[in-house]
């Protein structure tokens, strides 16, 4: 198996993984958002810690040479754009966990499909990246399908925006900070984020759960929902195309989408339909270029393959 395939089946289990987590969300639903952020960074944070203590000392070391060395940016703005990330991802799992707790999980769903888009957004605005009219005209369909839901649905929509805003900080970071190893980075942040939220701690007067149904789904989503898909999305990145990657992140909203219609049975009125139609369409012509290329790529290597047989 090459290094690429490798690649496409981290990318697609990752995403798959992250789709199913609203379940296991679903059966802390009865402990405070908070509380279950704080556990769950906790856990992440200690696992990564220990990883990164094992497997990458010595990269640890050389990333932080890197950084004092680096003339293009300055220890301070590097160190400032860490914490900012930190507070990206801490604050998407934040709103993530309560929209899906407390309002529903189709909103969180909804907000990984329009993350990509906001992403290219803000890469286009802040980084100067380009943006072809095609790719504009997407993102007017995206709009118009965001306006939809708020006419009815204002509240989901707004928290949406927030998990979606939120990760989209997170990642147009990660492209700005270069020349450090990702799993390192990572440690950091939760690091910082496990600074953030250690006050929350002590706001619950049972701020320890003794119900061990609770200990055994938060180990789970530290391990297998949150640390596993983290690991698998970074050899990902490493293995991939940032276009292939990028496409990979829709199978995460879904996933998500299946679940809440089939598990949770949550329902769906004919406005929504509408503009997740909309949005679906939005994203097919954003990433068009994208797909046609993998299509007729894929056509010729299956042409060739049945020459060779013939």
């Amino acid at each position: 198996m090459t290094n690429k395939s490798k690649g496409l089946i981290a990318a697609l289990s990752a995403n798959v993984i992250w789709g199913f987590v609203s379940i296991a969300f679903r059966f802390l639903q009865k402990y405070p958002t908070d509380l279950i952020l704080f556990y769950r960074i906790v856990i992440a944070c200690f696992i990564t810690c220990l990883s990164i203590s094992i497997f990458k000392r010595k990269q640890l070391k050389q990333d932080l040479k890197n950084v004092k060395l680096n003339r293009d940016m300055p220890k301070m703005k590097f160190w400032l754009l860490l914490i900012l990330s930190a507070i990206g991802i801490t604050l998407n799992w934040f709103a993530f966990i309560y929209v899906v707790n407390n309002i529903n999980i189709k909103s969180a769903a909804f907000a990984y499909m329009i993350c990509p888009l906001i992403t290219a957004l803000g890469g286009f605005v802040l980084l100067k990246e380009e943006l072809s009219k095609l790719k504009f005209f997407a993102l007017g369909l995206a709009a118009i399908s965001i306006i939809l839901l708020a006419s009815g649905f204002l509240g989901s929509v707004i928290w949406s925006g927030l998990i979606a805003l939120f990760y989209a900080t997170f990642v147009l970071i990660q492209r700005i900070l270069k020349n450090f190893d990702r799993l390192n980075m990572l440690g950091f942040q939760l690091l910082i984020g496990l600074i953030l939220v250690s006050p929350l701690f002590f706001f619950h007067p049972q701020n320890i759960p003794t119900d061990l149904s609770f200990w055994l789904v938060i180990v789970l989503v530290g391990i297998l929902f949150t640390l596993i898909p983290l690991l698998l999305s970074l050899y990902a990145v490493g293995h991939l195309p940032s276009s292939t990657v990028g496409i990979m992140l829709y199978v995460n909203p879904i996933v998500a989408f299946t679940v809440a219609f089939f598990y949770f049975h949550e329902p769906i009125v004919f406005k929504q339909i509408v503009a997740y139609s909309l949005l679906i369409l939005a994203v097919i012509i954003f990433n068009w270029k994208i797909i046609s290329k993998s299509y007729f790529k894929l056509g010729d290597k299956l042409k060739k393959e049945i020459d060779i047989a013939s």
